[in-house]
């Protein structure tokens, strides 16, 4: 049951990202992120469920730390008395923009959170929360040599992580900050790049998260009990897979295509090498996932399994996961 006060909320989250976005002054964009907050914590919490309580405890302390943080290094920046210091609380500031988007070294609550909430709390941390701080960093993108330790850092952390774990929402997770390293590569050089990589990455995680919400799915051992009576739907599921690791005949190949021809553009080689070598470990376990999905048969009764109908709308998403790249390539003829 969707209740009225949650559409209240959603409204409010998206108000204030609208906020921070458009915002012209530091202050302006520090309240947006607070009513964002203040708006995602309702969403999160649940009186009948203890573990969402306390995910939602979590990421409130770790968000409001990050928000003291900002106002903090802003109100420094713009004080008079310490302008020599103003390199310095840039990265203060960018470093609290990270913790709020869950960037390594940073990510210590993202993982958590994500174990204790649903999958559409999951959707809205993975996509609409991370909004706000990536434009912000946009504006504020002074120190390089700091970007690149971030890039770095959650492409060792996620893959290294990444491979241990047998949660869907802490693989996602870990995804999640694998895939903040290349947007983070992706807006240093151009935005718009910034923007299709998001928007990708947005479209396949709601194809995803939406075959996890409609079978219950949390662990992996239920893909397999859930996708053995539905080849179609098992398909969908690997391929999708497969596109959020950045296979080349799917979508999720084309905006990390463009992010490392233009980090060779500008002369970032050792970078965008060390890059492309730890990607590999996360793809590792994405694999190994879409090969177990495929190729294990578990002949055990479930009792709770669904019968899911493809309808027009997943078939569209889907379509357009699995279909972009050969359209995009094929009618603007991207160099």
């Amino acid at each position: 049951m969707f209740n009225l006060y949650k559409l209240l909320f959603y409204l409010s989250l998206m108000i204030g990202t609208l906020i921070t976005i458009s915002s012209y002054s530091w202050l302006g964009m520090w309240m947006g992120l607070e009513i964002n907050l203040l708006s995602i914590i309702p969403l999160i919490s649940n009186s009948k469920n203890m573990i969402n309580n306390e995910a939602s405890l979590k990421y409130f302390i770790t968000q409001a730390l990050a928000s003291t943080i900002l106002l903090f290094s802003v109100i420094m920046m713009s004080s008079n008395n310490f302008e020599m210091w103003e390199n310095k609380f840039d990265m203060i500031l960018n470093s609290s923009l990270l913790t709020k988007m869950g960037a390594a070294p940073f990510h210590f609550w993202f993982p958590e959170v994500m174990e204790g909430i649903n999958w559409m709390n999951c959707l809205l941390l993975l996509t609409w929360q991370k909004i706000a701080p990536f434009i912000l960093i946009m504006h504020n993108n002074k120190n390089n040599v700091f970007m690149f330790i971030i890039i770095l850092f959650s492409m060792l952390v996620s893959g290294i992580m990444g491979l241990n774990q047998t949660s869907m929402r802490k693989i996602l997770a870990y995804s999640s900050i694998n895939h903040i390293g290349w947007m983070l590569s992706s807006m240093m050089f151009m935005e718009s790049i910034w923007i299709l990589y998001f928007t990708t990455y947005s479209i396949i995680s709601i194809n995803l998260i939406f075959i996890f919400n409609k079978f219950n799915i949390y662990f992996m051992s239920q893909l397999f009990m859930n996708f053995n009576n539905n080849s179609m739907l098992k398909m969908f599921f690997i391929m999708n897979f497969l596109s959020l690791g950045g296979i080349p005949p799917f979508l999720g190949f084309l905006p990390k295509w463009l992010t490392i021809q233009t980090m060779i553009e500008n002369n970032l080689f050792l970078l965008t090498l060390l890059m492309i070598l730890m990607t590999l470990m996360t793809l590792y376990f994405y694999m190994r996932i879409t090969f177990s999905t495929l190729m294990i048969n578990m002949n055990e009764l479930n009792f709770n399994m669904k019968i899911f109908n493809l309808n027009w709308i997943f078939m569209f998403f889907n379509f357009i996961t699995l279909m972009g790249l050969l359209f995009l390539t094929l009618i603007f003829n991207i160099y």
